[in-house]
């Protein structure tokens, strides 16, 4: 069949073979009665559902679509009978060999020639991709909803120890202790008993909220929770002899969960320290920025490093570990922690590093 096309002033310019457009296009095309039979069909209907032409002439079209979306099917088809156009409808049809084919059906009904025009599309690898990513989204809400609920059990049971544990410090007569390397000791446990039931608390409180997308966020200074952090870890860091090299004049407070921050920069300094290159001092840099509307914290330090090619796309998951050494007690979840607190609450978290030459996080937190 062929047929005039006209130029803008509406003279014929030249005859298109529109006959070879309809047999070539890699969509499915049909022309369907009212009465639910196929009348014209172009070769990649054929191709796609897998039956000679012969086959889907003598059938219903019904009767090819799969048995769940039969109904649906008639009741759309129903619609073009009354002149109802039907636009970007999908359903699904089994092939020959039972395969499940998703498509995406543009019709537009003829009344007078009780016909209808309908181009569809294949969208079987979409939904298939669609699948996989809400199968993906279920697992990592059961984790999340697993892990929330771990911790909630494991910081309630803290509790009750800590809580005997400052109760014995308030007992303590010091009055009586006369060494003073002691009595610093002695202060250092309280202090960080105290940060701990406060770090307890604060992941009680987070917890109990309904979805983590509602966690608190507020104006932090960044060196009031950098401090708590440090304080926390006052020993820790003493042995390591660790230095820590901070500057957060350019943008000294971020809009954040404060048990979320406080969070990563306890992850990320235990880190450093657990993972610092052998025989030397843990040297950490911490800086903050805002660059191109964007508040952003980097933490750099000059540990062992990853190697990226091997371990990027399982560097932030759950219970990873990338350094054998059995002297370090880890648990590897301290980076998942990390990435989950920052993206939860619409954050970014980049990271660049090699091998004994130390990384650096860049913290990208939504404005």
């Amino acid at each position: 069949m062929s047929a005039p096309v006209f130029n803008s002033a509406g003279k014929a310019s030249k005859n298109y073979n529109l006959e070879l457009f309809f047999e070539l296009s890699p969509d499915l095309l049909c022309i369907a009665g009212y009465d639910g039979f196929f009348k014209r069909i172009n070769p990649t209907v054929a191709k796609t559902l897998g039956y000679s032409n012969e086959e889907l002439f003598a059938s219903p079209i019904n009767s090819f679509v799969h048995p769940d979306d039969q109904q649906l099917t008639a009741n759309s088809r129903q619609n073009l009978t009354k002149n109802v156009p039907l636009l970007n409808f999908e359903n699904r049809y089994l092939t020959k060999t039972g395969e499940v084919v998703w498509l995406s059906w543009t019709s537009m009904p003829i009344e007078n020639e009780q016909v209808v025009f309908a181009i569809a599309k294949n969208i079987t690898h979409k939904k298939k991709q669609e699948e996989a990513r809400n199968t993906e989204i279920a697992n990592l809400t059961r984790n999340n909803n697993d892990l929330k609920q771990l911790t909630y059990a494991t910081s309630h049971d803290l509790r009750s120890p800590v809580g005997n544990l400052l109760s014995v410090f308030s007992m303590l007569n010091v009055s009586k202790i006369k060494d003073r390397e002691t009595l610093e000791f002695i202060g250092m446990l309280k202090t960080a008993t105290n940060n701990l039931k406060d770090t307890l608390n604060g992941y009680m409180d987070a917890l109990k909220q309904n979805n983590v997308l509602n966690a608190t966020v507020e104006t932090l200074n960044l060196d009031e929770c950098l401090a708590a952090v440090l304080l926390s870890l006052r020993a820790f860091l003493k042995d390591s002899r660790a230095v820590i090299d901070v500057d957060f004049s350019e943008l000294p407070t971020v809009k954040f969960n404060k048990v979320y921050l406080e969070s990563v920069f306890l992850n990320l300094i235990t880190n450093s320290v657990k993972y610092a290159q052998p025989d030397s001092v843990p040297m950490i840099i911490i800086r903050s920025h805002h660059r191109n509307g964007v508040s952003e914290l980097v933490y750099t330090d000059q540990g062992r490093g990853f190697d990226m090619e091997k371990v990027q796309d399982r560097l932030f998951g759950f219970s990873q570990k990338f350094h054998n050494d059995e002297n370090i007690d880890s648990k590897g979840i301290g980076l998942y922690l990390i990435y989950n607190h920052i993206t939860s609450l619409g954050g970014r978290i980049t990271i660049d590093s090699e091998v004994n030459k130390g990384a650096r996080f860049t913290i990208s937190f939504r404005n």
